[in-house]
């Protein structure tokens, strides 16, 4: 199922098989995606990146908030972590991305894959991508204090 792109949320980047890997509730959930982009909330000159779990109640997309499981926090997680690797080496394509292979990875959980990919159904993808990048950069410290801190509790938990 595709996540909508015409919404205020724009999507960048999506892993929109995610109800194959959400947890035990694989194959059996209303969360159907997972996206980062561009915050509806946003102001003029100002830009913010959002995750958002994409919920469908069987007839319409939902705007529900939810509270997350810990492994849907821990899947964002990866998802964020994939785009902060991208984009760090974005900068060689044109568009920020390959447009010929919009896949950046596929992990694998619970025996199938996580696809994470640029979101090229986005119609204004070339425009909000770079936004994306930037904010990114723009929050390079904030996002990376956070991982560190995550990575080093992972550390000492074993992982």
């Amino acid at each position: 199922m595709k996540i909508p792109t015409t919404l205020k949320h724009k999507p960048v980047v999506v892993s929109e098989n995610y109800e194959q890997v959400d947890g035990r509730l694989a194959g059996k959930t209303d969360a159907k995606g997972l996206s980062l982009g561009l915050a509806q909330w946003n102001d003029r000159g100002k830009v913010d990146i959002s995750a958002k779990v994409w919920r469908y109640t069987g007839e319409k997309w939902s705007r529900q908030s939810e509270e997350l499981p810990l492994h849907r926090v821990l899947d964002l997680s990866i998802l964020i972590c994939r785009s902060v690797a991208h984009f760090r080496e974005a900068y060689r394509y044109e568009h920020f991305y390959d447009e010929e292979n919009p896949v950046i990875d596929r992990v694998g959980l619970q025996g199938d894959a996580m696809t994470i990919a640029v979101c090229t159904d986005n119609d204004k993808i070339n425009e909000d991508i770079k936004l994306f990048s930037q904010a990114l950069s723009d929050d390079d410290e904030l996002i990376g204090e956070r991982l560190r801190t995550l990575s080093s509790m992972l550390k000492e938990l074993g992982y």
